[in-house]
C-alpha cells in the first residue's frame, strides 16, 4: 500500500488550529464544538455580542487561558504552558484597553524592549514613522502613561506591536476608542500587509472586506 507524503508547505501554512473547542464561565456554557484553521497570511474577522468568548479564543493562544473542552495547536503544537511561549515569540496581541504601569511613555517602551526577545527591535526611525502614521504627537514620549486618553493609549498599544515586528497579529478591538478616520487608517494598514496573518475581534465596520473570512461566533456555523 502507498502511503502520501506529506505536503509539507501545506503543513507550514496552517499556523493556527482551534479543535472541537468549547468554553465555558462556571456553570454557564457560551462556546461548544468551535473548529477553525488560520493559514499564514489569512485575515478572518471574529464577530458577535459581548460575552460569547471572543477576546478567551485570543487570550488561548498566548497560553492566558485555557479551554473547557477542546484542544488548540499553534504550528501544529499543542498550546500548553511551554508551547505557550513560542509562540508569545512570534505574535503580537494588541487589546482594547492597554493596561501598563505608570511612567513616562519612553520608559515603558525602553523597558519592554529591554526584554530579551524583544531587543534591538526598537528602531527610531521606525519609531517615529508609526508614530507619525498613528497620529501620535512627539511629545507623547514624556507623557505619563496613566494620563493619556483612551484613544491615546490605544494608540500606543499599536505602536507597540508594530515595534515588535511580528508577522501574527491578534486584534482585540484595537480601534474601539478611536474615531472613523483613524479606524480606517489603521484598518486599511494592516489588512494591506499581505505578509501578515490576523485574527481580529472587531465590531468596527471599518474592518470589514468583502474578500475576507468573517465568523459570527452567535450563528454557530463555522
Amino acid at each position: 500500500m502507498s502511503v502520501e507524503p506529506l505536503n509539507n508547505e501545506l503543513i507550514n501554512n496552517e499556523l493556527i488550529k482551534y479543535e472541537s473547542i468549547g468554553i465555558s464561565f462556571g456553570n454557564r456554557k457560551v462556546l461548544s464544538g468551535f473548529n477553525l484553521t488560520v493559514k499564514k497570511n489569512q485575515k478572518i474577522l471574529l464577530r458577535g455580542k459581548s460575552g460569547v468568548g471572543k477576546t478567551t479564543l485570543l487570550k488561548m493562544l498566548l497560553g492566558f487561558t485555557k479551554p473547557s473542552e477542546g484542544t488548540l495547536y499553534f504550528r501544529n503544537r499543542v498550546i500548553d504552558s511551554k508551547t505557550c511561549w513560542e509562540a508569545r515569540k512570534e505574535i503580537a496581541y494588541v487589546v482594547q484597553d492597554t493596561d501598563l504601569e505608570e511612567g513616562k511613555v519612553k520608559n515603558l517602551l525602553g523597558e519592554i524592549f529591554s526584554y530579551r526577545a524583544n531587543k534591538e527591535k526598537l528602531d527610531s526611525e521606525k519609531l517615529w514613522t508609526f508614530m507619525r502614521e498613528l497620529e501620535l504627537e512627539d511629545d507623547i514620549l514624556e507623557k505619563n502613561f496613566q494620563e493619556l486618553s483612551g484613544g491615546e493609549k490605544q494608540r500606543v498599544g499599536i505602536l507597540i506591536a508594530l515595534l515588535l515586528n511580528r508577522n501574527i497579529y491578534l486584534l482585540d478591538e484595537a480601534t474601539s476608542a478611536l474615531d472613523t478616520k483613524l479606524k480606517k487608517k489603521v484598518a486599511d494598514y494592516f489588512l494591506a500587509r499581505e505578509d501578515w496573518t490576523l485574527l481580529i475581534v472587531s465590531h468596527d465596520k471599518e474592518w470589514e472586506r468583502d474578500w475576507m473570512r468573517i465568523i459570527d461566533l452567535e450563528t454557530q456555523s463555522w
